[in-house]
This record gives structure tokens, sequence and C-alpha cells, in this order.
């Protein structure tokens, strides 16, 4: 799965992965924020998201108001939403050899999809190959806590969403839901554990960071001078 596209010499395509209220976009903020002062270029990306048309399937996909939608509804706009980001986003900014990071990416597809709607890797890695060829991140962290606690933060997370940008729908979904998109994340570790890895998201938000970065550091390569 993890074949990748030719690119510039200092091209690296991180994605940040987890179940609902891990602390994933934390994380990967604080990545950001050290690589950029470490004098990297790096190009952000949300999934689903990242540009205008995806931020319009986002809305349609987390909005809890589409509670009946189909599991291959879903899947679809998952990927209408990606393969927009992958070409005005994703595949640009590789190419000019900067660093990308992503909010998610397909592996959250494999899990939610995939393992926790009962889709089937299968199908989903068929849908990624029409609508993204080769396209997989270099390296992936996903930062993994209790189910039940990471729903806790979400919900005191949405508690402050303002009133009509609700994004509840995937948080809404029952435990044992939630408890096979983890099982999906460990599935694809044990699948490519060089790529996907998996980062205790335990202890302290620093602390937490710590573990990011020592597992990003290494594919690190020298800002040229």
């Amino acid at each position: 799965m993890s074949d990748q596209p030719k690119t510039a010499p200092r091209a690296l395509f991180i994605s940040f992965e987890g179940t609902e209220g891990c602390g994933k976009s934390t994380q990967m903020r604080i990545l950001t924020d050290r690589l950029r002062a470490d004098g990297f270029t790096v190009v952000e990306n949300q999934e689903p998201g990242g540009t205008a048309i995806g931020m319009q399937v986002r809305h349609v996909l987390l909005d809890p108001e589409n509670a009946e939608m189909a599991p291959m509804a879903e899947l679809l706009l998952m990927f209408a939403s990606r393969t927009q980001a992958a070409a005005q986003i994703v595949v640009p900014a590789l190419e000019r050899g900067d660093i990308v990071i992503s909010d998610r990416f397909t592996d959250s597809t494999l899990a939610y999809q995939g393992e926790g709607r009962g889709l089937g890797f299968e199908t989903v890695l068929k849908e990624h190959k029409l609508a993204l060829g080769e396209l997989f991140p270099d390296v992936t962290i996903c930062v993994d806590i209790d189910v039940e606690e990471g729903l806790a933060r979400a919900h005191r997370r949405n508690q402050g969403t303002l009133a009509g940008l609700s994004e509840e729908r995937l948080d809404r979904q029952s435990l044992a839901f939630h408890n096979r998109v983890r099982e999906g994340y460990r599935k694809i570790a044990a699948l490519e554990p060089r790529r996907f890895r998996m980062v205790d998201g335990s202890g302290s938000i620093d602390a937490v960071a710590e573990r990011v970065w020592a597992e990003i550091a290494p594919h690190l390569r020298p800002v040229p001078a």
C-alpha cells in the first residue's frame, strides 16, 4: 500500500490518525510548529475538508442530521474530498519538495468504513487505487487512547461547537463501532509496521509530542543552508 510517487528529494508526506478525541489534531499542530521553527516548509491538509469543495463534503459527512447515510455513500464522499485535496494541495506540495502533514488520509477510511462499517479493506483500497493511484503517506502517526476516554473528550469538544456547525455524526456511533475502528487501526499497523506507527496517547500533551517526534525525526532530511 505504501509505494510512493516520485517527488523532490525533501518531500515528505505525514498523516495523523486515531479514534475520536485521541488528540491527533493537537499533536499535528505541535509537530507542524516544530518543523517550521526548524526551517522546513510545511503544508497542512485536513480530511475530510482541506479545500473549499472538501469542506462542503465534510459538512454532509459529519452533520448528525444525516444519520441515514449508507456506508458506501459515506466511503465515496470521503474519497471525493480526499481526491480534491490530493489534486489541489497534497501532490503540488510534494512536487515542490515540501513536507505535507494531513489530519487523516485513507487509513481513516480503512479503519472507519473498512473495519467499522464492515465494507472491508479490499473495497477501500480499490477505491483508493481508482481515485489516488499510489499516493499514500510516507509515515503515519496513529495516536492511540482508550475509546471511551476519547469519546468523552470529543463530547466536551462538541459542546463548545457553535450552533448549526455540529460535526457529531461519527461521534454518536455506538461504542462497538468505535472499538471496531480502533481494531482497524491495529490491523493496519500489523500490515504496515514501518509506515504506520502506533503512538501511546496517554499522559501529558508534551509527553505524547515527544513520542511523535521520536517517530518523525528519523525521516527528516537537513534543511539546505
